[in-house]
């Protein structure tokens, strides 16, 4: 029942499609028909924008990472129009609060919702305080991806904020910190790691056969370049650069801005077999804070 819920975990996954794939399961597992006040909180570049269009399959965002989709925005025309068209809308307050004040994009939310139309809000912790109404849904983007229907007595967009602002800096380290893993093993003449999936605080790289390498000498060469400082940067959807590398990378806008930014990296040092599927499972964490319950987990 709904009045039991209290919020899900999920891991943030680092690649375009596995980001998409998330948000259609948050949407089937979360969503009901009637809900009509969605809120997304997350730094940029977490990937709030890739879990809204696999949430909303084809709908037009009004701006994400590649420009600006739509103007005027569609929900403040119709609500000037007192004619609302569409039945959801997409607004991104940071972005809006460059040309319209909050109360009034707070007044055309609160209308639209009282319509009957669906309203996603990206950055929904700086609306919080000019809306009167709460939210069916709020998904918070940090390290992890929280999923929770709020109550009378929260949890608020503050508390969620809280929460993802501080732990996105581990995710972005993880995500780095897997990328230098697979060029160092590339580097030496392997084949890309082929799978990738997550732990706390870490990533996971799968494998169909075990490899012959050293995973000593890969997490030795990796805190090298770590040493190094190399400079990390967005090049396209599809590459990033370290230092003068270019590299392809499913996640390119959520990585620490140098190497080394990364803190408290290593290699489990041994290889892990998955028995549902025979994958030899190589596993890299990052940060100084780290629980024996997780590393017992590896």
């Amino acid at each position: 029942m709904i009045d039991s819920f209290a919020h899900s975990v999920y891991y943030a996954p680092r690649g375009k499609d596995r980001i998409l794939f998330l948000g259609n399961n948050i949407s089937q597992m979360h969503l009901h028909a009637n809900d009509r006040l969605i809120g997304l909180i997350g730094d940029a570049g977490a990937g709030k924008s890739l879990l809204i269009k696999g949430m909303f399959p084809g709908l037009t965002l009004t701006n994400d990472d590649e420009g600006i989709n739509a103007r005027p925005l569609p929900v403040l025309d119709d609500y000037e129009e007192d004619h609302f068209q569409s039945h959801t809308y997409h607004v991104d307050i940071r972005f809006e609060t460059a040309f319209t004040q909050p109360w009034q994009l707070a007044e055309a939310i609160e209308k639209a919702v009282m319509k009957g139309r669906r309203v996603i809000i990206e950055h929904f912790n700086l609306i919080e305080p000019h809306l009167s109404i709460d939210p069916e849904v709020l998904v918070g983007i940090g390290e992890e991806v929280l999923v929770t229907r709020p109550g009378v007595f929260g949890p608020t967009a503050e508390e969620v904020s809280k929460i993802v602002f501080k732990s996105i800096k581990y995710r972005r380290m993880a995500h780095t910190a897997e990328d230098l893993t697979a060029l160092v093993i590339e580097n030496r003449g392997y084949m890309r790691p082929p799978l990738h999936s997550d732990v706390k605080s870490g990533f996971v790289l799968q494998f169909d056969q075990q490899p012959d390498f050293s995973i000593e000498d890969i997490e030795a060469e990796v805190k090298e370049m770590i040493s190094e400082n190399y400079k990390v940067n967005y090049l396209d959807d599809e590459h990033i650069k370290i230092g003068d590398y270019k590299y392809v990378c499913t996640g390119p806008r959520i990585h620490m801005n140098r190497t080394g930014d990364i803190e408290g990296f290593q290699l489990i040092s041994d290889f892990k077999v998955d028995p549902r599927t025979g994958f030899f499972l190589m596993a890299g964490l990052v940060g100084n804070e780290r629980s024996q319950f997780q590393l017992s987990r590896i």
